[in-house]
């Protein structure tokens, strides 16, 4: 009998974790959805002012600024095709603040062409996003060759010598080259997968225990 209870208390314990994950998973299911909505409701509003406003998360923004076309920093990512290329990144000096501005998606062969340096520096439009950490797995950047997989901040302030904004700002509007990024509320959010793992692991291991103890008791 001594062993019946231990194993109870064991089946009893397991089923307690994994209901306890699946609830903290529909926690995070309705956090995820909150934010996505407020996301959403963020991107439709007009542009404020950068230098008058709270600096936040998928906030857009207008402002002005001195671009510096001499440190552009080349980011190698896919397009929304999937298609191989660089994302421009420059260095924009924003009345005493520095940013880095990301104007967009071109092509390799595109790189150092002086057709893609066409910005209307006194009306820019876009949307900020706090950085976020590299990627550890991602390859190291070449500074030298100006090839860059991640946005180090190490390797940012050794290419730059200056320190920017946790904010990116992501250039909108009609530009064809760079094109710029397109900002949306698809962030990952596969809670419910995970709660319905979770409690279905837990209904699971209840029958079997009731049909152990049906056979056995």
């Amino acid at each position: 009998m001594r062993y019946k209870f231990l194993f109870s208390v064991f089946v009893f314990f397991f089923i307690f974790v994994f209901i306890s994950l699946g609830t903290w998973q529909m926690i995070r299911l309705n956090w995820k959805l909150n934010l996505i909505s407020e996301i959403e409701l963020s991107l439709t509003k007009p542009p404020v002012d950068l230098l008058n406003s709270e600096k936040k998360n998928f906030l857009r923004i207008k402002t002005s600024g001195e671009v510096d076309y001499d440190k552009q920093i080349y980011l190698y990512n896919l397009n929304e095709e999937g298609k191989p290329g660089f994302e421009v990144i420059n260095p924009i000096k924003i009345n005493t603040k520095n940013y880095l501005l990301n104007r967009g998606w071109i092509t390799f062969d595109k790189k150092d062409s002086l057709e893609i340096n066409n910005l209307d520096e006194q009306n820019i439009i876009g949307v900020l996003k706090k950085q976020n950490k590299a990627n550890i797995f991602k390859p190291k950047n070449d500074i030298e060759k100006n090839y860059w997989f991640t946005l180090n901040r190490d390797d940012v302030f050794s290419y730059t010598g200056k320190n920017f904004s946790k904010y990116i700002i992501y250039l909108d509007g009609n530009y064809q080259i760079p094109k710029p990024k397109k900002i949306d509320a698809n962030i990952s959010n596969n809670h419910k997968k995970y709660a319905i793992t979770w409690f279905s692991l837990a209904i699971s291991i209840l029958l079997l225990y009731l049909y152990f103890r049906k056979k056995n008791y």
